[in-house]
């Protein structure tokens, strides 16, 4: 039989096969999203996710790298195959709920995940399954990385809601400072000459960014803002606090910009004559964009019928994602739900959370996984070239 005859069978098996898991997979996509939980507490979450699996038969690692709501499944057919990731986030937004669509998340990569084990077994692969807390606050894939997760994977496959059906190029790799100026408070009528101001060095903290995005690449971002400015204004500020912020698709230039900011604050402590501390935030790491592996999942994508297929995303913020995929060849469907436009984070993706299109995206982005996990498994030539290409970008080689 032809093998491009035998590629369209299976894929038909696996769409069908995640037909028949939709219903469930879109319960448990409503469940968690009528019981929101921020990072690190995603217990329900996590519950449905793995339960699913264990009855899928999996056998599940739960409570992983010392994170309580993270797991980790792996099914193996065969030997000498592939390994093939689908990550999953499931965590909420504090104050709004699922505002950014992560409760399709585990639901769809669970379903691709069953409906490979149950349809393919065709050639030896092994498929690994991670959920990944906290996305929206510490960053839990890179607590995860940093302790030895992923390193199982060939490649990183996740799926995210969104207004269009796309993937993405770039991520923007990302420090955050939190920067606390200490001086002494003093009358600011009757004796200002004994005080030092905390807040007059967080303000020429801030003027000194404002000089440095002048000298700096055109697609680096800077951002600041004042938490606290010490009190009333007849008194000398003893302490101020502010958060900063820069990023760039490339990231070895926020590590130099990095450098740069800290000389401002710095230089601001000098001027005003106050100490300061500083408590740096998660690095946030720039994927390595992968042209070959986007081509893949969006000819997935249109051969699923994805609605408002887009071409892909240039413009991008920053994500944990992007820490796994500056290690690990890897991509994400976004999956839309939404109409074209709208802002995450917003009340609208809140509003559309269980909606019918919501439903459509978790079993469009599952056929999408599963059926770009096929493709990568049953022909070597593209994983080969999928490696080819990160190991090009990444460490400057080619893989023979």
């Amino acid at each position: 039989m032809d093998r491009s005859n035998v590629g369209c069978e299976m894929k038909k098996k696996l769409s069908l096969m995640v037909d028949s898991l939709a219903g469930a997979a879109c319960a448990m996509s409503d469940d968690i999203f009528d019981n929101p939980e921020t990072g690190l507490a995603e217990y329900h979450a996590c519950g449905l996710l793995t339960s699913y699996l264990e009855s899928a038969g999996f056998a599940v690692e739960k409570g992983i790298y010392g994170l309580d709501t993270a797991f980790r499944t792996v099914y193996e057919c065969g030997a000498g195959g592939p390994s093939i990731g689908l990550l999953c986030e499931y965590d909420a937004i504090e104050g709004l709920g699922h505002g950014c669509g992560h409760h399709i998340q585990g639901p769809a990569i669970v379903a691709a995940a069953a409906a490979l084990k149950a349809v393919f077994d065709g050639c030896p692969y092994k498929l690994v399954v991670y959920g990944t807390p906290a996305e929206e606050t510490v960053g839990g894939k890179i607590l995860m990385l940093e302790k030895g997760a992923f390193r199982d994977i060939d490649v990183a496959l996740m799926t995210h809601a969104s207004p269009t059906s796309t993937v993405d190029v770039k991520s923007m790799a990302m420090q955050s400072y939190e920067v606390t100026f200490h001086g002494k408070s003093a009358h600011a009528a009757m004796n200002p000459e004994m005080g030092r101001s905390a807040l007059d060095a967080l303000l020429l903290a801030c003027s000194g960014v404002e000089f440095m995005r002048e000298h700096v690449r055109d697609e680096a971002r800077m951002h600041y803002t004042i938490v606290s400015a010490g009190g009333p204004s007849n008194v000398v500020p003893a302490e101020a606090e502010g958060e900063f912020g820069i990023r760039s698709y490339d990231t070895e230039y926020v590590m130099s910009m990095a450098e740069r900011l800290k000389n401002i604050f710095k230089g601001a402590a000098l001027m005003a004559d106050v100490s300061y501390e500083i408590r740096e935030g998660t690095f946030f790491k720039a994927k390595i964009p992968l042209l070959s592996l986007n081509d893949l999942i969006m000819e997935n994508a249109v051969a699923v019928g994805m609605p408002t297929i887009r071409p892909p995303r240039e413009k991008t913020g920053s994500t944990d994602f992007g820490n796994v995929m500056y290690e690990i060849p890897g991509s994400c469907i976004r999956s839309a739900f939404v109409p074209e436009g709208t802002p995450a984070h917003s009340q609208d993706y809140l509003d559309a959370g269980k909606s019918q299109a919501a439903h459509d995206a978790l079993a469009n982005a599952a056929k999408v996984l599963a059926l770009t996990a096929y493709d990568l498994i049953s022909d070597p030539a593209k994983m080969a070239k999928v490696r080819d290409e990160f190991n090009a970008k990444r460490f400057g080689k080619q893989t023979v």
